[in-house]
Formats: C-alpha cells, structure tokens, sequence
C-alpha cells in the first residue's frame, strides 16, 4: 500500500530534506531511520528538497507499507512518537501506487518571512531580521516574477537542470503585524531560486530585477538566509 504523508518540521539543526549517505542529520534521513525501525524498508521519496535551515509546514512524500501495517492512524502516532520534535507528521492517507510525492505534483507554494529590526534569540531561527525595509517597492517589484521566465539568473551555481524556465503563477507580498510575508507559488523552483528572488527584492531596485530576468546583468545577487523560508504547500 502506497501512502502519502504530510509533514512539517523546523530546519534549523537539520543539513538539509534531502538523504544523504554520510549522514541521518537531515529531514527525510530521520524519517528513513524510524521507518527502518518500524520494518518499513521502502524508499522515502519527497516532493522536493529544502535546503539547510529551511523549513516546511507542508512538506509531502511517499512510501510504500507492508502488509502487515494497514492502520494508518496508528502508524502516524507511532511516528510522531518516535521522531525528534523538530519533525511532525501532519497526515497520512492512502493513494493509488501510481502516486508520485515528486512528480505528481502540480504546484509548490513557499513563504518567506522578514522582519524590520534587530534579531531576537527567540525568533532569529525562524524569521530574516533586516534593518532597512521598503514595503511598497517589495510589494510592486515582487510582481517581476509572475509568468515564464527562464531563470538561469536565479540559480544556484553549480546546479544541474535539464530546463531553467519556470512559470510563477503567484508572487505577491503583504504585511501580517509585525512581519511582511512573501509568497511564492509556481509549477516548480531552481536551487536557492527563492532565496535569490527574496535576496534581488531586498537589494536591486526594480529595472536590475527585470535585467536579472532578462540574463543581461552581471551584478553579483546574494541568497536571502535560509532561515526565513517556509515549504508551505504540495498541489496535486
């Protein structure tokens, strides 16, 4: 049986979503290993990686269960259990086997949150902390980014895609209290592509943002931190 899960988690002591061989220290590594430990040998395969300090509040993936684990409900308590605090499972529902956590999805929506002012140890892992922020020019500008665009300027170096165009179908910015939250929905993202977005509308003014889109700048754009950005939602 093929199951879908729901999961969010807190990043920040985590190397990244993504399993990797030299280690059980990132998001799906800690979930492999409980589902070892369950007599789950399945591959865990997720909708996308997050990178380091990132987190997700609707992260998804797949596996397939035995035939000896057929309740869900209880499975999703037993992991909840037996995962660290930082890692929760949200939902778990049965799908047809041809479900694929990756590349049945249709639309990935991330957040990112910034605030104006100094950094508090309390919220400092969770939130980008600026001491200059001009609302109304993020709020226009961040609307350069809706439609087809090939973003090979908003690229990790050293990132290998077989395409770099991506169509963003929302992009827009409002004020929640003390926080400006960036939202970001499209059929899929570059490495760091959001990161970088966040770190043009922090830094560019808007006729460098369309260059950046247009490929015909040179000016060096650094990454946003990681720490802000939110995995907040897999359409199917």
């Amino acid at each position: 049986m093929r199951v879908k899960v729901t999961l969010s988690y807190n990043g920040t002591h985590y190397l990244g979503s993504q399993i990797q061989t030299e280690t059980t220290n990132t998001i799906m590594g800690q979930m492999q290993k409980v589902l070892t430990q369950l007599g789950i040998d399945s591959k865990i395969i997720a909708s996308g990686r997050t990178d380091k300090s990132v987190h997700a509040t609707g992260q998804v993936c797949h596996f397939d269960l035995p035939d000896f684990w057929h309740d869900t409900k209880k499975l999703k308590r037993v992991l909840n259990e037996m995962l660290p605090s930082s890692i929760h499972i949200k939902y778990i529902s049965q799908v047809a086997d041809e479900f694929h956590a990756r590349y049945s999805a249709k639309v990935r929506t991330y957040r990112y949150i910034i605030k104006k002012g100094q950094s508090n140890p309390f919220e400092a892992d969770f939130i980008t902390f600026v001491s200059q922020l001009d609302i109304l020019t993020i709020t226009k500008n961040i609307q350069l980014f809706i439609g087809e665009h090939d973003f090979t300027s908003f690229m990790k170096t050293g990132s290998y895609t077989n395409s770099t165009t991506r169509e963003v179908y929302k992009a827009f910015a409002y004020e929640h209290k003390t926080y400006l939250i960036l939202n970001f929905q499209a059929n899929g993202f570059l490495r760091s592509q959001i990161r970088l977005m966040v770190g043009a509308l922090l830094t560019l003014n808007t006729d460098e943002i369309q260059k950046k889109l247009n490929n015909t700048s040179q000016k060096s754009l650094k990454p946003a931190p990681p720490n802000g950005l939110y995995l907040s939602k897999i359409s199917y």
